[in-house]
């Protein structure tokens, strides 16, 4: 199945199921929808970020969160960010991942309602070719300055996402 054919739960304001429609019918109306996005940091407390595939439909080309992906219709929240951690970076999380935060969707969140998580890990990477063209480890500081100075070449969404880690109490743990 294509990725605008997979089917997606279509949500309110308040992240409740009101329809179900495929990708592409979700995306070309604008519909709200739910995503997460997982922030992988290493035992130096580095962030992995990808650079999204430049065949990717969407921001194609800039870095964003370790990694992310559509909630499948059904799928919990928790199922999904180990499936796209697996299948866009090759770890099977062994250990749990941390939920953050949820963002509301807007337009800043593309309409998704996005569950943020974290994981430490310090393995090899396996990067999914079909959507990650590049990957690097980045510090604090250089996040922070990438955000500050609004970097053309990061997504809005990890620009929100990052801002949202460093206010919150999860940055100092």
């Amino acid at each position: 199945m294509s990725v605008s054919h997979e089917i997606l739960d279509v949500v309110d304001e308040n992240d409740n199921v009101i329809a179900r429609k495929t990708r592409g019918e979700i995306h070309a109306a604008g519909l709200m929808h739910r995503a997460v996005h997982i922030l992988v940091f290493n035992s130096k407390g580095e962030l992995f970020l990808q650079k999204r595939s430049m065949s990717k439909d969407e921001q194609p080309g800039k870095w964003d969160s370790s990694a992310a992906g559509h909630v499948d219709s059904g799928e919990a929240y928790l199922d999904c960010a180990q499936r796209e951690i697996a299948e866009e970076l090759g770890i099977v999380a062994e250990q749990s991942m941390q939920e953050l935060f949820k963002l509301p969707a807007s337009m800043l969140t593309g309409n998704e309602h996005c569950m943020v998580y974290r994981y430490t890990f310090d393995g090899p990477l396996v990067l999914q070719a079909e959507e990650i063209d590049d990957g690097r480890w980045v510090s604090h500081a250089t996040m922070d300055r990438m955000v500050t100075e609004e970097d053309p070449c990061l997504t809005e969404s990890i620009r929100l996402i990052w801002q949202e880690y460093r206010h919150s109490s999860h940055a100092n743990r």
